[in-house]
């Protein structure tokens, strides 16, 4: 049975938590592969919300093992009250939840030099999360991370904490002219994660490789969009880690062969959160409308997201880097309420036109949209539950959205129920 890919397609916050749980209904296994708790899948079941910032959405079904992978950084506080959360509404969770020992472990010290970091950039800040994702990264990249391994054997964390934390605390006081942090106090919290979350680490890629030997259905799930890439996103108004669909394979330990089904994540319209350049956004009262209307607020950190029309050439470029399958198009009902829509189809830059997305913030800044505009369908789209059953004026916005980006809707979300959602093309069966 093929691989699953899921992919935000825009700067995150496209429902990607949802279309998750929506998919792995069928599936055996999901693995998430990248980012940290600085995003948050919203999932809504029988009208209960549930929101999640490191555990895989695949494990609201019982019969769905999950994995956090090597790919991932981790705050163990935040995954144990999420572990809590879950656990009192489904049981015990062993067995059906593994974490990966080569998982970076977010510590204090990131945190706060997240904050201070940001601080000192200025006007120039990038507006992160300030959960200390960017700093745990780059421990990562220059070799002095601990992984949840680590964390697990006290005798390799005492060693590892003490000699990574001497650096920090030079880096914190001399540089930042912040506190130090206490190394007993670190210690002994985070023993304490240690011992609740040691029954669930398991290496995922020999778990991940026998289901494929097994024929079953893996679905892979990333965070933020592709735009928050750190390769090809907005730099430097980015994330962390590979966000596009080729991230999987380093972050769950596969090749690329093991993914045949690409889906990205597309919002009805655009969002983003933070700092960096937007060509569509709207900062009338038609914006406005798309954030009361959208319930456009970060599911991490409560910030409004700046709202905007449907950018095609962003999405274009989206579909080029992730090797777009098919697209789950969200919260198209959000859309039912205007006369008119518009969809951003060319950008003018300095006065000369280009279908190409910019590869530099700089040159995004510059961007006037071109428009083409398309009548709204004014009917509630919350009950459809067929393709058929949708207006027409619906219908052929959502035929434009598949011209323009060279790739099929196979998922519709009207609502964000699990059941308030259209099943174009059934992918766990294709």
């Amino acid at each position: 049975m093929p691989g699953y890919a899921i992919v935000g397609m825009q700067w995150g916050d496209e429902g990607k938590g949802k279309i998750v749980d929506f998919l792995t209904r069928q599936a055996d296994l999901v693995v998430r592969h990248q980012g940290g708790n600085n995003a948050g899948h919203t999932l809504v079941v029988e009208g209960k919300q549930t929101i999640l910032h490191l555990i895989p959405s695949g494990i609201l079904h019982e019969s769905t093992v999950c994995i956090i992978g090597n790919g991932t950084v981790i705050d163990p506080g935040v995954l144990i009250k999420e572990l809590d959360i879950v656990e009192e509404a489904m049981g015990s969770l062993e067995g059906r939840l593994k974490i990966s020992p080569c998982a970076h472990v977010i510590l204090p010290y990131h945190k706060q030099l997240d904050g201070a970091q940001e601080k000192f950039r200025g006007n120039r800040k990038i507006g992160t999360t300030g959960r200390g994702i960017g700093p745990s990264y780059a421990d990562k990249a220059d070799r002095i991370g601990i992984r949840m391994g680590d964390l697990v054997d006290e005798a390799a964390f005492a060693d590892a904490l003490r000699g990574t934390l001497e650096y920090k605390n030079a880096v914190l006081t001399k540089l930042f002219e912040d506190d130090p942090i206490d190394y007993d106090a670190v210690y002994t919290e985070y023993k304490g994660y240690a011992d609740r979350l040691r029954p669930y680490i398991a290496d995922g890629v020999p778990l991940v490789h026998e289901a494929i030997a097994a024929d079953k259905c893996i679905v892979y799930e990333g965070a933020q969009g592709t735009m928050l890439d750190l390769d090809h996103g907005t730099y430097p108004y980015v994330t962390s880690s590979t966000a596009i669909a080729g991230g999987v394979c380093a972050g769950a330990g596969v090749g690329p062969n093991a993914v045949q089904h690409i889906i990205g994540i597309v919002k009805a319209y655009t969002t983003r959160v933070g700092e960096g350049p937007f060509p569509t956004e709207l900062t009338c009262e038609t914006g406005e409308k798309l954030r009361k209307q959208g319930h456009e607020f970060g599911a991490t950190t409560g910030r409004p997201r700046r709202c905007g029309w449907l950018d095609a050439v962003q999405l274009k470029r989206a579909v080029q880097l992730n090797g777009t399958t098919h697209i789950a198009l969200t919260k198209a009902d959000v859309l039912s309420d205007f006369e008119e829509l518009k969809i951003c189809t060319g950008y003018k830059i300095n006065g000369d036109m280009t279908s190409e997305f910019p590869w530099n913030a700089t040159a995004l800044d510059s961007v006037e949209p071109v428009y083409e505009t398309m009548p709204g369908w004014n009917s509630d789209l919350t009950t459809c539950r067929a393709w058929d059953e949708l207006p027409e004026a619906a219908v052929n916005y959502f035929n434009r959205i598949e011209e323009l980006l060279g790739a099929p809707i196979a998922i519709l979300s009207v609502g964000p129920g699990r059941e308030e959602t259209i099943n174009k093309t059934n992918l766990i069966n294709a």
